[in-house]
């Protein structure tokens, strides 16, 4: 049984070309140089294993490993590979089917497939395992490059080691209500940029393209973890704005948290107002006092809440309380004698809807 080195490589990298897109985009040079010499590679060791006794020894076993581990390191996917193996088999059959002897046939065929059987297994195992072991590090250089950036320290380097793109960034400060997987997060957000994210899951800070609409992206997570999700987001005009906009981003999420808010996305315009009152002094707290006397009324307290809540629509606040307007309005004249404060007068509605706010925030 004889088979020809080069026309078998030939007929392997032809239909590799053909039949793997991983292949079929790579440049003619590649194809004739590092790929041709793969496939001889493992031609070589084929035809030794079916040419004698042994189907395939350690050492054998060892050069797959290794080739395996250098084909990841080239980042070339394992399913390019195995179908690159597979492919290799079936030309092989069809030159054994050609060029064998009958009696030769059945015993070439069963080495054949001996020999699959040993190979694959550790092919697909020391793939998956470089492979590991680059995501490892790429995670690594990631998360390294995130720190810096958000740290304002210099990333250039880092950024070319994880082939990111630094310029301008949505930073985004999220929160759940429990902690779900980080990978199942990562891969939400970048299902919805459309390109690979920074993320710290610890911290709960991610950047994602100035270019990417946020719109829907709370649902879109919230659906992928299953679970509700706050966010909030700050623009960075470039990376020496990263640490202000994370800062700002994280100042928004922690505000509407203690504000009991719903779920969702928020800015600084979204909170303007309650971003000022939430300042320390004692301003803050003489502004929550001006409620004082409705702590001993709860249902007072509620009212004025739903009420503001509703832009002082009376008809959708006595709704929600489920009580007559006329109750609703006797509450508001209570919460006006108590405070002092006169919710038809339009300033005075303001103080209170601040004190609201500082009473929250205090």
């Amino acid at each position: 049984m004889t088979v020809r080195r080069s026309d078998f490589t030939a007929a392997v990298v032809a239909r590799c070309a053909a039949e793997v897109p991983f292949y079929g985009e790579l440049p003619r040079r590649t194809l004739d140089g590092e790929v041709t010499r793969s496939i001889t590679a493992v031609h070589e060791l084929l035809l030794r294993a079916l040419t004698e006794d042994s189907v395939m020894g350690p050492g054998d076993l060892t050069r797959l490993i290794e080739w395996s581990g250098r084909r990841a390191e080239e980042r070339v996917p394992l399913e390019a590979v195995t179908a690159a193996y597979l492919i290799g088999a079936e030309v092989w059959w069809q030159v054994l089917a050609e060029t064998a002897e009958p009696e030769e046939l059945a015993l070439a065929g069963t080495k054949l497939l001996a020999c699959l059987h040993a190979a694959m297994p550790a092919v697909v195992l020391a793939h998956r395992n470089a492979q590991e072991d680059i995501r490892s590090e790429d995670k690594r250089v990631r998360r390294a490059l995130l720190t810096a950036l958000l740290g304002g320290r210099p990333y250039e380097d880092l950024a070319e080691a994880a082939g990111v793109t630094v310029g301008a960034h949505e930073v985004l400060a999220f929160a759940f209500e429990t902690d779900p997987p980080a990978r199942l997060v990562q891969s939400s957000l970048e299902a919805h940029a459309g390109v690979p994210v920074l993320m710290d899951h610890a911290t709960g800070i991610a950047l994602l393209p100035d270019s990417c609409d946020l719109t829907g992206l709370p649902d879109s997570l919230a659906g992928d973890v299953g679970q509700r999700v706050f966010a909030a987001a700050a623009t960075a005009t470039g990376p020496a704005a990263v640490p202000a906009a994370a800062a700002e981003a994280g100042r928004v999420l922690d505000l509407v948290q203690r504000l009991g808010r719903p779920a969702g996305l928020y800015r600084l315009d979204d909170v303007l107002l309650e971003h000022q009152l939430a300042r320390p002094g004692d301003a803050l707290l003489r502004l929550a006092a001006k409620l004082g006397p409705l702590e001993e009324h709860p249902y007072l307290l509620e009212t004025l809440r739903v009420f503001v809540g509703h832009g002082h629509n009376r008809s959708r606040s006595a709704s929600e309380l489920c009580i007559h307007r006329n109750t609703l309005d006797y509450r508001l004249h209570r919460v006006s004698t108590l405070t002092g404060l006169d919710l038809t007068i339009p300033a005075e509605a303001r103080l209170l809807q601040a004190a609201l706010v500082a009473r929250d925030l205090a």
